[in-house]
C-alpha cells in the first residue's frame, strides 16, 4: 500500500514534465520560411545593397504557376524587395539616384520587366493578391532577357561584376549596372 501511495505522486510529477517540457519545445522559435537576405557590392564608387525575402520552390511551379505571367510581383516574399545605393547608378542606360528603391518585376513567358519604385517600406501585396506597387511611383522600368538555368531551390539574388543577377527554379536574369 505504502508503494502505490509513493507511486501516484511520482507519476503525476514526470507526466507534468512531459507535458511542460512539450509545451515549451512547441513555442521554440521556427525559422522563417522565406528568410530575410542582404547582399551587397560595389559599382565603381557606389555601394548598392538588396535587401529581400527569399522563398523556395518546395515542389512548387513557380513561374506561370504560383507566381502569375502578366502580373505585377514584389520580387521576393513578404515586403518588397528593396534595393539601396549611396551614390547614383546607371541600370539599363536610366539613372538611379543615390537612395532607396522597392523593386517590382513584371514576368512574362519572354523579356521582363524590371520596375524600381520611389515608395518604400510596404508588404508587397494586398489580400486580393495584386502588388501594393503604385506606378505613380515609379522611377522607371528596363526590359531584361531571361535565360533558363540550373535548378535553384531557393530564390537568390547575387552582385555580379556586371550587375544583379537573379534567379529562381528554372529561370535567370541580370539587372545591368554600372
Amino acid at each position: 500500500m505504502k508503494i502505490n501511495t509513493l507511486v501516484k505522486p511520482i507519476l503525476s510529477v514526470l507526466c507534468l514534465l512531459f507535458v511542460t517540457a512539450g509545451s515549451l519545445a512547441q513555442d521554440a522559435p521556427r525559422p522563417p520560411q522565406s528568410p530575410k537576405v542582404t547582399v551587397t557590392g560595389v559599382f565603381g564608387k557606389a555601394n548598392v545593397s538588396i535587401v529581400y525575402s527569399s522563398p523556395s520552390v518546395k515542389g512548387r511551379k513557380i513561374w506561370g504557376e504560383l507566381v502569375p505571367f502578366g502580373k505585377v510581383w514584389r520580387a521576393g516574399a513578404n515586403s518588397a524587395t528593396i534595393i539601396e545605393t549611396d551614390a547614383d547608378v546607371n541600370i539599363a542606360g536610366n539613372t538611379l539616384a543615390k537612395g532607396k528603391y522597392s523593386i517590382y518585376m513584371l514576368p512574362t513567358e519572354g523579356d521582363w520587366q524590371v520596375i524600381f519604385n520611389t515608395e518604400v517600406g510596404q508588404w508587397g501585396i494586398k489580400r486580393g493578391g495584386e502588388t501594393t506597387r503604385n506606378p505613380e511611383k515609379d522611377a522607371f522600368t528596363i526590359t531584361v532577357k531571361t535565360a533558363k538555368a540550373d535548378f535553384k531551390e531557393a530564390l537568390e539574388y547575387k552582385v555580379v561584376p556586371a550587375g544583379i543577377a537573379f534567379g529562381w527554379e528554372n529561370m535567370s536574369l541580370l539587372i545591368p549596372i554600372k
